[in-house]
């Protein structure tokens, strides 16, 4: 009922107590709070049904993602070891699943402990004193944890592919464990959670719309870190190491595409315009980066190749993933394209530099995700930088930006290389990490878990 109607029917009433004197003023007053109780109670947050179910879409989209992780990598390792390369996935939405809801969610999302270094709240522990909230968003407060837990599960699953094919899945377990717990959620605190201090960094914040710097930097930078420590396989370079499947590795790809829709434009929290801008420029990113990737082939081999076409295809989904919220169409095709260029380059360097990313976690997440931190400055769309100059009562430029986003940059690498090479260490000299010679060359699905992917043996 409009304000205009509640007016006119109290001016009636009024009208008619006084006319006939029928009813007291009490009564005429008691009518009047009941009208304006149900009509402008705005106190109580509501539910908002449509942005709910979008939420709730988004949060099932990125859980697709990491099956479709499995099956990216899961195709490109040899035959005897396509289960345990897609058992790292789904390890980490069975580990990381239980660990969110138990610390993750209120290290990542608490207010700030320890000097802000990561947060805490003992109504998040298991989630349970959440059970009736409904945040300023109009969504409850589960679906957002749930979407943000996805975000967590993935993340690690992600470095799985720098060591690929040599690694104790034991060892393997414990370090995702320790890594979300003192590398993720930390990171996450500080560029995510409303008091973390890159949140809070310049004018309007580092510009991290949905893990440029919190999902990617930290993963590939620590699979550089792994790759280097655990060192090569046995027989790499000299031995060629063919994909035991391209076609599921272009599903993978696929699956990872339509997955990321959930993944940036969900990160809106909202259904709205600024949802259908993050949507949108993730399309475009993403196929700017595949036809990229394919010109570069086609000049380079004189064709284009399957892989290509899916290397391309996410490092145009890393590069926008960190900008999708503030760069209009046209930046989003400048980004797709520039970390296309910047991923191949890196592929080809590891090759000359020779260390072993088996499945290149660094030259695409890593590589890629830096591009799209930084370069984004140069594409943030007007509005944006206008709203940032008046919330510092001044001007704001691009290099200003630029700074912000390059302290976010370098806080990321420096701290996830430090603490991710501390616990490579600790679970290879306790646990064990890198597996021995035999069980390598017999494989992972038959050393690990005692199985065969595609139930045959002797296979290389």
């Amino acid at each position: 009922m409009s304000k205009t109607l509640i007016i006119k029917v109290y001016v009636i009433l009024f009208n008619h107590v006084m006319r006939k004197k029928v009813l007291t003023t009490s009564l005429f007053l008691l009518a009047a709070s009941l009208f304006y109780g149900n009509a402008w109670a705005v106190d109580e947050v509501v539910t908002d049904s449509g942005t709910t179910s979008w939420m709730l879409t988004s949060t099932a989209l990125v859980l697709l993602m990491v099956p479709g992780l499995a099956m990216f990598y899961g195709g490109l390792v040899r035959t005897k070891n396509v289960l345990g390369t897609m058992m790292h996935s789904f390890a980490a939405m069975v580990i990381i699943g239980v660990l969110w809801p138990l610390v993750g969610y209120s290290l990542s999302f608490g207010p700030g402990i320890l000097g802000g270094f990561v947060g805490w709240n003992n109504d998040y522990f298991m989630l349970q004193g959440i059970d009736e909230t409904i945040m300023p968003t109009h969504i409850p407060e589960y679906v957002f944890a749930m979407f943000q837990g996805k975000f967590a599960i993935i993340t690690p699953a992600l470095i799985a592919g720098a060591f690929a094919e040599r690694v104790n899945f034991k060892g393997y377990a414990v370090f995702i464990a320790l890594w979300c717990i003192l590398v993720y959620s930390p990171i996450c605190h500080w560029v995510w959670a409303s008091d973390g201090f890159l949140f809070n960094l310049g004018a309007a914040g580092a510009i991290d719309f949905a893990g440029g710097t919190v999902v990617h930097i930290s993963s590939g930078v620590t699979a550089l870190v792994a790759a280097l420590y655990l060192g090569k396989r046995r027989g790499y370079p000299k031995n060629v190491m063919h994909p035991n499947n391209l076609v599921m590795t272009l599903i993978g790809a696929g699956l990872l595409w339509v997955g990321w829709f959930g993944f940036n434009a969900g990160s809106a929290i909202a259904s709205d315009l600024a949802t259908a801008r993050a949507l949108t420029v993730t399309q475009v990113a993403a196929a700017a980066g595949a036809f990229t990737w394919m010109i570069i082939e086609m000049f380079q081999h004189g064709k284009a190749t399957s892989l290509g076409v899916a290397s391309g295809i996410l490092a145009g989904l890393v590069a926008i993933t960190p900008a999708a919220g503030v760069v209009q169409p046209s930046g989003a095709f400048a980004l797709g394209a520039l970390a296309a260029i910047f991923c191949y380059s890196a592929i080809l360097l590891k090759s000359k530099l020779g260390y072993d990313d088996s499945l290149d976690a660094f030259g695409v997440h890593g590589v890629g995700g830096i591009v799209g931190a930084l370069a984004l400055v140069f594409f943030i769309r007007p509005a944006w930088m206008e709203a940032a100059a008046a919330k510092v009562g001044g001007s704001w430029t691009i290099w200003q930006q630029l700074g912000v986003q390059a302290t976010a940059v370098g806080v990321t690498i420096a701290y996830a290389a430090v603490v991710s090479l501390i616990l490579l260490f600790l679970v290879e000299k306790t646990i064990g990490l890198r597996i021995n010679e035999d069980d390598e060359m017999s494989g992972l699905d038959h050393s690990m878990h005692g199985e065969h992917g595609y139930g045959l043996i002797n296979l290389n």
